[in-house]
């Protein structure tokens, strides 16, 4: 019976494509996935999804774990803390979006939305949504600097290791895009 093999033959199982073996691995380690995703991401649909998409990266890369070097429920508790940090990491870069173009489109009030943690929420997922449909409208390279400044957090020095473009080019496309994206946003504080 499947339920009773070890982890080992269900890895096996999963790298020649048998889904019933990682509907076991799920089985037995869900639970721990899922909870050191709560633990770390404080919320739980965060945490479910984060568990799903765990599973759906073994089951996709299944050769990437080495059965010499951890055993499968460490092996996906690293995943499971690397991808919550990221994460947290790209909320941190979005939040720290959303004030700044908040600050710049806003500046009466030093970019307070309010007194009102509630209403300063909806107001912040609102700007959210609308900086996200202003960095769809940047060119391409306008908008992808950004987006590694903001989202992965990176320096415009490591932008230029990562794409090896020029630190000029890179300081002139964040410089552009912030200009653009301060246009584009500019209604929203009217």
């Amino acid at each position: 019976m499947l339920r009773e093999k070890p982890d080992c033959d269900l890895v096996l199982g999963i790298q020649q494509g048998d889904r019933a073996a990682l509907e076991v691995l799920y089985d037995r380690y869900s639970g721990l996935v899922y909870k050191l995703a709560l633990r770390i991401l404080m919320n739980p649909e965060a945490a479910a999804d984060l568990t799903q998409e765990i599973f759906l990266a073994f089951w996709n890369q299944p050769d990437k774990y080495q059965s010499d070097r951890a055993s499968i429920a460490v092996f996906l508790s690293v995943m499971t803390r690397s991808q919550a940090l990221n994460r947290l990491r790209s909320l941190k870069s979005q939040q720290q979006l959303v004030q700044r173009f908040g600050r710049m489109v806003m500046p009466d009030n030093g970019g307070n939305l309010g007194d009102n943690p509630n209403l300063d929420r909806v107001a912040l997922e609102e700007l959210s949504g609308r900086v996200k449909a202003a960095l769809a409208e940047l060119p391409n390279a306008q908008r992808q600097v950004l987006e590694m400044a903001y989202y992965e957090g990176l320096s415009q020095s490591d932008i230029t290791e990562k794409t090896g473009v020029p630190l000029g080019t890179v300081k002139s496309r964040s410089r552009q895009g912030l200009l653009k994206l301060r246009e584009l946003l500019k209604d929203w504080a009217e």
